[in-house]
């Protein structure tokens, strides 16, 4: 469960960062700002350094951390693809259907859903994932 907890917090604090320091730049030319989302499967809260770890470095990690925003308190599931289907959809992932690990089979449905990769489509980004996302999906996206 913790471990989920510092993905979700990662994974928010890298979005913040990104915003964050573009949103200062206000003497650079109107643009959308570049996101990039991270999500870390068993990092513990105290294995980053902006959270106390002092024998393995995360000097970038950290500036992200120290230059946005960084959330310390929330709820996550304890398995990858409700995990991973909160974040996609912005709901709760029994809301969409999924609540245990997907292996394999046909695309996940989101129900009636809209994912943040069509929302960031939609507004005129080139989405893309790489790595393992447990929605049990074998096929082309």
């Amino acid at each position: 469960m913790r471990f989920a907890i510092v993905n979700t917090l990662l994974c928010l604090s890298v979005v913040c960062a990104v915003t964050s320091t573009l949103r200062a730049a206000d003497s650079l030319p109107a643009r959308k700002p570049n996101i990039l989302l991270i999500i870390a499967d068993d990092l513990g809260y105290g294995d980053l350094g902006c959270f106390g770890c002092k024998d393995i470095p995360t000097p970038n990690l950290d500036r992200l951390a120290r230059d946005g925003v960084r959330f310390t308190d929330a709820h996550a599931y304890n398995v990858c693809s409700p995990t991973r289907a909160a974040l996609m959809t912005g709901r709760y992932a029994e809301r969409v259907g999924i609540t245990s690990v997907l292996m394999g089979g046909s695309r996940p449905e989101f129900g009636s859903a809209t994912t943040l990769a069509k929302l960031l489509r939609d507004a005129g980004y080139a989405t893309g994932l790489v790595g393992k996302w447990h929605l049990g999906y074998d096929g082309n996206v």
